[in-house]
């Protein structure tokens, strides 16, 4: 279990390792690494999604380690709570950041091994502290440096803590 602590209230996730291995391993070397500390949720849109974990509260974009092979099609759903990893429109994209689903999102699913069909990898769940990501889901948005969605008051990572460090293979 890791505990994120933001500005505005703490909330924790759990890893799904079985499903979602390469996934997990390298959402926890970014936590082990204290990457997300200092980064903000820089996207947030109500009834679909909050996204942070790769841009300081000043719109600057952190360096990040190399792409991960896209798991979505291990079969996990982005329904309310789950944690999936941001990408481009390239399937194998994803690098640091993340977002939590506010809502059902099934259209972001896998259905195919095609660019379209990709969809997002669902890695880990909320287990406790959904009430802050509903807060985040609520605050009022602007455009920021090319940025919508972007809340006008940084919603900043402060902490991460691994409570439980899974095994690593």
């Amino acid at each position: 279990m890791i505990i994120f602590s933001t500005n505005l209230g703490d909330f924790t996730v759990e890893l799904d390792m079985e499903h979602a291995p390469v996934t997990s391993k390298n959402f926890l070397k970014y936590c082990q690494d204290g990457f997300y500390e200092g980064t903000i949720f820089h996207r947030v849109i109500k009834g679909f999604m909050v996204q942070g974990g790769g841009l300081t509260a000043k719109m600057k974009e952190k360096p990040t380690r190399d792409p991960i092979t896209n798991e979505a099609n291990k079969g996990l759903k982005n329904v309310v709570g789950t944690l999936s990893m941001a990408r481009t429109d390239a399937p194998h994209s994803a690098t640091g950041q993340f977002f939590i689903n506010v809502a059902d999102n099934d259209f972001l699913d896998h259905t195919a091994t095609t660019n379209s069909g990709w969809g997002y990898a669902v890695f880990a769940k909320v287990t406790a502290g959904m009430d802050v990501i509903q807060q985040m889901e609520r605050v009022k948005t602007t455009t920021i440096a090319g940025h919508d969605d972007v809340p006008r008051e940084p919603i900043v990572i402060e902490k991460v803590t691994i409570i439980d460090e899974p095994t690593i293979a």
